[in-house]
Parts: structure tokens; C-alpha cells; sequence
């Protein structure tokens, strides 16, 4: 779990420090001037919104295992193997394989616009789209931890 997003963190911030150039292209029939400061702060906000993310969910969630824990009378050894499926099944691997998937194209996304002689603006368009897409996959995938861990401890 923490392990992507320190991993979504690191392209994140990888991508801003690639220094992606200043462009001059048409974003939906409009002309506009990228400049290297919209790419980092798009990088810097998503980096900023899974840091916040992460550190607003994972205690809560942690607490709630504890509880789950007491509430079933588990050992450490019987904690570690049943509480796994609240972390990791069919379906989390689903947001975390998107996830990868998101995160691979992030990264393209900036070596293009970094390496463009003269990159289009759209890049930055879709690059934002990409990464408000990151953000949901991550919103979600943690709700759905959270309903899964409620509704066990409401039995």
C-alpha cells in the first residue's frame, strides 16, 4: 500500500525535475504558451495530493486493522494473514495495476514533453488529466479498503 504511493511520489517528483521546456501550441482551438513552472506545479499539486491522501488515510485505516484485531481476539500471526484481504485482493490489484499503468504514462508523458524540440500544449492538458486520473484511482481504492474494513467490523 505505501509502497506505490512513495512510488507515485517519486515519478511525480521525477517528472517535474526533468525540466520539461517552455512551448507555444493550440489547446482546444486556443492559442497558449506553456511555460516549465505549469508542468511542475501540475507534478507538484498531484505529488501534494497523494502525499495528503496517504498520510489522511493510512493512520485511520491502520486503527481500524488494530481494532479488527482486538475485536477478533487474533494473534500477531493469525492478524497478519487475516487482515492481508483488506489490503490486497481481486480488487485492489485492479486500482493498483492502474495505478502502474497511470504511472508508466506520466512518466512517458514527461520524457516527451522534456525531449520535444517543440512540444505541444495538449501534453500539459494530458498530462493533468492523467493525473487528477492517478488521484480518483487512489481516492477509491482507498474507500474501498475502508467500506471492506467497516462493514467486517460491523459484524
Amino acid at each position: 500500500m505505501g509502497g506505490t504511493f512513495k512510488k507515485a511520489a517519486w515519478i511525480v517528483v521525477a517528472a517535474a525535475m526533468m525540466g520539461i521546456g517552455t512551448t507555444d501550441a493550440r489547446a482546444q482551438g486556443t492559442e497558449t504558451t506553456c511555460q516549465k513552472e505549469d508542468f511542475e506545479a501540475v507534478v507538484e499539486a498531484t505529488a501534494s495530493s497523494l502525499r495528503d491522501l496517504n498520510s489522511k488515510n493510512r493512520p485511520e485505516f491502520q486503527e481500524k486493522l488494530r481494532e479488527l484485531k482486538l475485536k477478533r481476539n487474533w494473534n500477531q500471526n493469525e492478524f497478519m494473514e487475516k487482515a492481508a484481504p483488506f489490503v490486497r485482493d481481486d480488487k485492489t490489484a485492479v486500482y493498483d495495476k492502474s495505478t502502474d499503468e497511470l504511472l508508466s504514462a506520466i512518466s512517458s508523458m514527461g520524457r516527451e514533453g522534456a525531449s520535444a524540440e517543440s512540444p505541444d500544449c495538449a501534453i500539459l492538458l494530458e498530462l493533468r488529466a492523467r493525473m487528477n486520473v492517478l488521484v480518483d484511482t487512489q481516492t477509491a481504492k482507498w474507500q474501498y479498503m475502508f467500506d471492506k474494513l467497516n462493514a467486517e467490523l460491523a459484524k
